[in-house]
């Protein structure tokens, strides 16, 4: 897992070809007030989900992983908690990896967390469980506008 500041994503582009694509169309566009729901930018290899999503407390967030996609998390609206765990350390998920919709969900709890603020960005690999939209303690409000750029790998 990845953890920066949006203005140095440039940093990253060898990681994936991807990356630089989406973060010039992140940078060129206010996606705070963008019509939620989905932005393509190259199929499904590259494409956005803007998200209006209700913030939940730690215990209520179960862990996600993806195989065939990269997932890059852009909170905008305001502060999100985000759970990691890495995968080897997780046993058995929940019920079967979806293959169609590309994930597997854990109730193991999150063994690390940080807080991901506007500005800053995510990037999660697929050995990385995790735990996104979880509400900071103290946070005032509950929904969160944030972007989830998936690319696949």
């Amino acid at each position: 897992m990845i953890i920066a500041r949006i203005e140095d994503g440039a940093r990253y582009y060898a990681l994936h070809p991807l990356l630089k694509p989406l973060f010039e169309y992140v940078k060129a566009n206010n996606l705070l007030t963008a019509p939620a729901g989905r932005v393509t930018l190259q199929g499904d290899d590259l494409f956005i989900n803007v998200n209006d999503s209700t913030l939940v407390p730690r215990g209520e967030q179960k862990l996600e992983v993806h195989r065939r996609y990269i997932d890059v998390h852009f909170p905008l609206s305001c502060a999100e908690d985000f759970g990691w765990r890495h995968l080897s350390t997780l046993g058995e998920s929940d019920a079967p990896f979806d293959e169609a919709n590309d994930y597997a969900l854990y109730t193991a709890p999150a063994d690390k967390w940080l807080t991901l603020c506007p500005g800053e960005f995510c990037i999660v690999w697929p050995e990385d469980a995790h735990a996104p939209v979880v509400r900071p303690d103290g946070a005032v409000g509950s929904v969160i506008r944030k972007l989830v750029a998936k690319l696949r790998i």
